[in-house]
């Protein structure tokens, strides 16, 4: 098994994506340390508090004394423009871009030889529906952070991100339009991530660092005009930004 006693850190893991990854690197014979605001993982914590973060690369250093994969997977606050607070935002960024920074510099000495990061971004780094400013600012964020680590921590650690597009999380199994809409006729789930993510941590992704995968089935690449492929333009619904008085 290639990632027999390999320390791996997932933050968000106690559900969907990172509940997925850290299991099918346990298959493997990894040791996971999973962090989650959510019971029953190795570390219980808000990843948005410096102390929280602290204490558990803590944590993780006097039982392990190493870290070789790391994967920033934790789900920042999605909300839009109309109700997002100021401290709702910056509570999003301190998830989904400070906690995966600092956790990369609290480990950076500690990161063994053939150390990988793994940041899951989403394809709303790159595109966005009304309000979800939050959460695209904070994805956007980790992207741009993945090309900066892995320049600083050349030679060291190979730092790469995954955007999912729709991912069910619950593996549910779409027919109809939410199926044939995707290029290849069927909506992601979980083990669709872990494959890539544990691909990126392997030997055979030796030589790629600094790049940001998007796996959403070819969405971001599927041109969509009115009357395209029997797609149509709903009139009814205002697209268009609210008249300020």
């Amino acid at each position: 098994m290639e990632f027999k006693n390999k320390v791996v850190i997932v933050t968000g893991g106690a559900q969907g994506i990172g509940k997925t990854i850290a299991e099918e690197f346990q298959k493997q014979g990894a040791l996971i340390c999973s962090i989650d605001k959510q019971l029953g993982v190795y570390f219980t914590g808000d990843l948005a508090q410096q102390d929280t973060l602290e204490k558990f690369a803590q944590k993780v250093i006097t039982e392990y004394g190493h870290v070789d994969y790391l994967i920033n997977n934790a789900l920042p606050l999605m909300k839009g423009i109309d109700n997002c607070s100021y401290e709702e935002f910056n509570y999003a960024l301190k998830v989904g871009v400070t906690a995966p920074f600092y956790l990369a510099k609290l480990f950076q000495p500690y990161f063994s030889e053939g150390a990988a990061i793994v940041n899951i971004s989403s394809s709303r780094d790159r595109m966005s529906q009304p309000q979800i400013e939050s959460y695209t600012a904070a994805k956007g964020g980790i992207s741009a952070l993945t090309h900066a680590l892995a320049v600083s921590l050349a030679g060291r650690v190979r730092v790469n991100s995954i955007s999912p597009g729709w991912i069910d999380t619950d593996f549910t199994e779409y027919t109809g339009a939410d199926a044939v809409q995707q290029p290849v006729h069927r909506v992601g789930n979980p083990m669709d991530i872990a494959n890539m993510v544990l691909f990126l941590c392997s030997e055979k992704a030796g030589f790629i660092t600094g790049e940001n995968i998007c796996i959403d089935d070819g969405m971001t690449k599927q041109m969509i005009y009115h009357g395209d492929c029997g797609w149509t333009l709903d009139m009814s619904s205002d697209m268009t930004s609210k008249k300020i008085d």
